[in-house]
């Protein structure tokens, strides 16, 4: 039984230091966040969310017919996968380092893991990839493979450096998975979106003749509509320079502490410790790091990239462990 496990805030509440998550360590976003606290709770929102629709088609160039809404990018894995079960699908691909919910969802429904995405009915891609933060190496192969294929691009907003493996051509063939909460620095707003292939109308119907009704609350339809404003995006591209920056300081960090360190195109790395952590201890000195063994990579910690304060805490922290070691 593969076991939930989630970055953020724990029984002990938020991590004054919260390396554990993904989130933009900028933000929240300015205009993202005032249009979240201005967002309007006492009615529910349009339960076809026209106008929503047509703001994000108008934003990724693609019709509105297209867009699929999601409570959130786990509430679309849970859906997608229930859909494809129920037209035949038995076997699934997953890259070999995943995001835990692709796998519990193909667990519910019995698919059978397969390693050729040839001999798959769903695949499911992230680029960058969670939780390395890097390119795909099989995403070309998989796009073309015949598998209903979902790319997860959760983190291309965060992307420091590096492109797409897949070409524009390639993305049209394939649902791409939005969830912009993490590039707004709004975690705790949940709301997602998928863009259909094209020529997939009929399987945005039975998408969403899926959904349970309302999938987005007032807020999450607020994130999403300043998500794709001009004032959001700039602040974005801005927010990008920050933490380029913010995360070559980290890398000397942990790299002048003898720790390992894997490439990443992302707001986050992994690495692994020149010795076992103490975990305990460092959550008690409010610090929160992410370990990997979920994902399939045992023996590394997932960091988000964090500001120069947070950096000093954790340097600080990791020597004293030295210390009484």
């Amino acid at each position: 039984m593969i076991t939930a496990q989630h970055g953020g805030p724990d029984a002990l509440g938020v991590p004054r230091w919260d390396f554990s998550t993904n989130a933009n360590a900028c933000g929240p976003c300015p205009g993202a966040l005032a249009a979240v606290q201005q967002a309007d709770a006492r009615h529910y929102p349009d339960p076809a969310y026209t106008a929503l629709r047509e703001v994000l088609a108008a934003f990724h160039a693609v019709d509105a017919v297209r867009i699929v809404l999601a409570g959130s990018a786990s509430e679309f894995i849970g859906r997608f996968t229930a859909w494809v079960a129920r037209e035949g699908g038995q076997r699934v691909w997953l890259p070999m380092l995943a995001y835990g919910d692709c796998g519990r969802a193909a667990q519910a429904w019995h698919f059978e893991q397969v390693l050729d995405p040839a001999h798959a009915h769903l695949a499911w891609l992230c680029e960058p990839s969670s939780p390395l933060g890097q390119a795909e190496a099989m995403a070309q192969r998989v796009a073309a493979s015949g598998a209903r294929v979902v790319l997860d691009r959760a983190y291309e907003p965060l992307r420091l450096s590096g492109r797409c493996s897949l070409e524009p051509a390639a993305l049209q063939q394939v649902w791409q998975l939005w969830t912009p909460n993490k590039a707004m620095g709004l975690t705790g707003v949940r709301g997602a979106y998928a863009i259909a292939p094209e020529r997939a109308v009929a399987e945005v119907r039975a998408l969403n003749q899926l959904a349970p009704s309302w999938p987005l609350g007032a807020h999450a339809v607020a994130l999403l509509d300043a998500w794709v404003s001009p004032t959001a995006q700039d602040w974005l591209a801005q927010s990008l320079e920050t933490l380029r920056d913010w995360k070559r300081e980290q890398l000397d960090l942990l790299s002048n502490l003898g720790w390992t360190v894997l490439p990443s195109d992302a707001n986050y790395l992994c690495a692994a410790p020149p010795s076992p952590l103490d975990v305990h201890a460092l959550r008690t000195a409010g610090i929160k790091l992410r370990d990997t063994t979920s994902f399939g990579l045992p023996g590394h910690w997932r960091l988000g990239v964090l500001p120069p304060e947070a950096q000093a805490a954790l340097h600080m922290a990791l020597r004293e462990q030295e210390r009484v070691a």
